[in-house]
């Protein structure tokens, strides 16, 4: 892996918690990747998401679009979102990162952090907006801030826009697989890791395309029910992160413990809410025809190549979650309008011709999906650079 153009470690001084943050790459002097707080994040796990989102970025490139990608970039605070020093540590992180937001880095939500929080924080700390770098780039920023601001506050039962079209993404890219091998939704099984803001919305439109979902697991363990889970019910009945009030359980749901969902009796199974929840040690369970990395770097590569030689595909992380991040984009330059059911049908649309062109690829080469998918990145970046440039 190349070097990246920034990296850096922040140690906070009231508590000595370390945030860190890291530039893979500039296009057009910017770069994109939300900010994540978890106990446990480390400089190496940033790195690595920094120059995913690069890939994600080249990936959605289209010369007919009005967006054109950025660089990769990415944040991350090592703390618990659930600690009482973690707000007061997010507006000092975002405080001591300033210089950088308001040049060249563009962020938002990530694991353990609502954009609701990070837009609070980042006003507490003397920001225009966790995004101001892309700013300079658009045709109309008064428009395309107006055009942003409306999309995020469409809602769709209840639920936000934003947190709705990345779920959208992961579901269009399962189906798609499904698809292509020639499965049907009815009867097909699924088992998730995660019901926050993208498990529950992946969750939400698999059941609705018709998909079973059997498992579910969160921080208190794993739900099953082999006939099929309330999603409904469930997401209705989560905390603001993610975890479900066992009332809302229905007479034929059990309680296992939290790793069970790997071994869960399903066709698909979800990872969308950590990272590195899937080794070497641990694949052995999955039974699963097709992984879909939801989270980002759920499972190791050791565990990857394990799960190929058995059989079990890995729809990868760059691919399948990165819906949200081109929601945003699009919406902010304007290839699409603040409108639920247009986000949607876009969303849809793209991520289905990316996982078919990465799948082709994939099986034309002899090699995974996600190496698929870089080497199509790969192909992108320099015509990508021909183009806009990138600082690297």
């Amino acid at each position: 892996m190349a070097t990246p153009l920034l990296s850096l470690t922040w140690t906070d001084h009231l508590t000595g918690r370390q945030g860190f943050l890291v530039v893979d790459r500039l296009v057009r002097g910017v770069a994109s990747g939300g900010l994540r707080m978890r106990a446990g994040c480390t400089l190496d796990e940033v790195t690595g998401l920094a120059r995913g989102m690069t890939v994600k970025e080249a990936l959605h490139y289209d010369p007919a679009n009005r967006y054109v990608p950025l660089g990769g970039a990415k944040g991350g605070i090592d703390c618990d979102p659930r600690d009482p020093e973690a707000y007061p540590l997010l507006v000092r992180y975002l405080r001591a990162m300033r210089p950088y937001i308001e040049s060249c880095w563009t962020t938002g939500e990530d694991l353990g952090l609502t954009q609701d929080l990070v837009d609070r924080a980042a006003a507490e700390a003397g920001l225009v907006s966790s995004i101001q770098a892309v700013y300079p780039l658009l045709d109309d920023e008064a428009e395309a801030r107006r055009r942003l601001r409306d999309a995020f506050a469409v809602e769709v039962d209840g639920i936000g826009l934003d947190e709705l079209v990345g779920g959208c993404g992961v579901a269009e890219a399962a189906l798609a697989a499904l698809d292509r091998a020639g499965v049907p939704y009815a009867g097909t099984r699924v088992a998730l890791q995660g019901l926050g803001t993208m498990g529950g919305a992946t969750a939400r439109f698999l059941t609705r395309a018709g998909l079973t979902v059997v498992a579910v697991a969160d921080l208190k363990g794993t739900i099953v029910n082999r006939a099929g889970l309330d999603v409904e019910a469930l997401l209705a009945a989560r905390d603001a992160h993610g975890t479900v009030d066992r009332c809302a359980l229905r007479p034929g749901d059990r309680e296992l413990p939290g790793d069970a969902w790997l071994a869960a009796d399903a066709d698909v199974l979800v990872p969308a809410a950590v990272s590195y929840a899937v080794d070497a040690g641990n694949q052995e369970r999955i039974t699963a025809r097709w992984v879909v990395e939801a989270a980002n770097m759920p499972v190791r590569p050791e565990a990857e190549l394990l799960l190929a030689a058995r059989g079990v595909t890995v729809l990868p992380d760059v691919v399948v979650n990165s819906g949200t991040n081109a929601w945003w984009w699009w919406t902010l330059f304007g290839d699409i309008g603040a409108d639920a059911e247009e986000a949607f049908a876009y969303t849809r649309r793209s991520m289905r011709v990316l996982v078919e062109r990465m799948l082709a690829r994939a099986q034309a080469d002899g090699t995974t999906p996600r190496a698929a998918a870089h080497a199509i990145a790969a192909d992108r970046l320099p015509l990508i650079a021909e183009r806009f440039g990138w600082f690297r």
